[in-house]
């Protein structure tokens, strides 16, 4: 049988409170919007190699054939992950060039720790 002292480490460390302060409900509704674009496997692939393309970003015209979608659908997938502030866009002439905003995936890791 375990000794009271130790009883009383584990029920402690056990029944330490949970949660933060700094995250509230608005903060979880916000993060909540990263991952349900993230929880499509096409936006998650896309994701990923828009964020191989490094500072250079990735052209919608880079994604198309990778992802196996046509370019109406890559550029719907790349508009909810906008949204959801994972990318951001820029137009260059005909075209639509996206980058990984680091900053909102550094949030989703946190709120994974």
């Amino acid at each position: 049988m375990a000794s009271p002292s130790k009883q009383i480490t584990i029920a402690s460390v056990c029944c330490a409170p949970v949660g933060s302060a700094d995250f509230d409900e608005a903060d979880a509704a916000e993060l909540a919007k990263g991952f349900a674009a993230l929880s499509d496997p096409v936006r998650l692939h896309l994701l990923s190699l828009v964020a191989a393309g490094g500072l250079n970003g990735a052209c919608v015209c880079d994604l198309v054939e990778p992802s196996g979608r046509s370019q109406p659908t890559v550029s719907h997938h790349l508009k909810v992950l906008r949204e959801a502030g994972l990318v951001t866009s820029e137009k260059r002439g005909t075209w639509a060039w996206y980058h990984v905003v680091p900053e909102r995936l550094q949030q989703l890791r946190t709120a994974l720790a």
